[in-house]
């Protein structure tokens, strides 16, 4: 959700409502956590419902209260036995941890119920149904921009590659570079085209415009270099053309030159507050270079709730483009 947008939540059916727009999707199967200071959310994350016979509590609990949050709501979404065990051994983790847990709410079915409320009057045993889609919590969000996408799948194909004659368009525009490179430029020279090349598609994307498909594979392989790419990174800003700026790209380069403008895109939406988008992107640079660097720290950080207010003077670190670990 946009930091900037404003909901006031009164109830657990407005925060049941506003969920789904927090994360950016409709979850299914997941324990989601939201920390407030004040009135103020300062922090969601969503986990995987735990198989039978696992418990991932421990880790999520000290997560949490790493954030110093004032209170959390704990929201399940999925069948009663499932939730009910991660949400009670969340609360006990919580309780030990110091952290004040505000509501419990399962989400099975359509319907919904509140694990601290014993009063028939106002939590039946049969649950409650679950707020319209539109609700005018959900009118709300929407209205200022926000939107819930129909699961966690449709977030992951917004950085899944272009497909039909997109693609085809890129792997020519790819081999023809290859071809056209041979046995590649000068570290010097790759330093200096990297950044013109860098600052080329911020000026297209500004405007509102893309790259070629020539251009595009240039910045691909460009980024490949860790002055490129450190150049790219420390010129990132909260303006919205950057999202859409290595989103394109990260969409569209062939799978080698994928890792770095997926990072890009990961640090891109991290710093805007966008965390499950950012976890995608992440998750695509990884999958393709587990050993890129910075992915890899973009990945600690989201795994451990951390926002990007949290840290000061975030940056590259020296060889943090790949390398494996000795």
């Amino acid at each position: 959700m946009n930091p900037e947008c404003t909901i006031v939540v009164r109830s657990p059916a407005d925060l049941i409502a506003v969920t789904p727009y927090l994360l950016g999707f409709h979850p299914a199967d997941s324990l989601v956590v939201i920390g407030t200071v004040g009135r103020a959310v300062s922090f969601v994350g969503r986990h995987d419902l735990p198989p039978p016979g696992a418990d991932d509590t421990g880790p999520i609990a000290q997560m949490v209260a790493r954030q110093k949050a004032q209170s959390v709501s704990l929201l399940g979404f999925g069948p009663p036995e499932p939730v009910n065990r991660t949400i009670g051994a969340l609360v006990a983790a919580l309780n030990r941890a110091g952290v004040r847990v505000r509501d419990q709410l399962r989400i099975t079915a359509g319907r919904w119920w509140s694990f601290g409320c014993a009063d028939p009057g106002c939590c039946p045993p049969e649950g409650l149904p679950v707020p319209s889609p539109h609700s005018p919590i959900a009118a709300a969000a929407v209205f200022q921009g926000q939107v819930a996408l129909p699961n966690r799948q449709k977030l992951v194909e917004q950085v899944a590659a272009v497909e039909g004659e997109e693609r085809r368009q890129m792997a020519a525009a790819t081999a023809a570079l290859n071809l056209k490179l041979g046995e590649g430029l000068p570290r010097t020279l790759m330093g200096r085209a990297g950044r013109k090349a860098v600052l080329h598609a911020e000026r297209q994307h500004a405007a509102g415009r893309s790259l070629t498909y020539d251009e595009t594979a240039w910045l691909g392989a460009l980024l490949i270099g860790r002055t490129a790419f450190d150049f790219a990174v420390n010129r990132i800003s909260d303006e919205p053309w950057h999202l859409r700026l290595w989103t394109e790209t990260t969409r569209r380069v062939e799978v080698p030159f994928v890792p770095g403008p997926a990072a890009l895109l990961g640090y891109a939406a991290w710093r805007v507050g966008l965390g499950p988008l950012a976890r995608v992107a992440v998750d695509r640079a990884l999958r393709h270079d587990p050993y890129h660097r910075f992915a890899t720290i973009l990945d600690r950080l989201l795994a451990a709730g951390i926002s990007h207010e949290a840290v000061e003077d975030f940056g590259p670190p020296a060889g943090s483009v790949r390398g494996r670990a000795a």
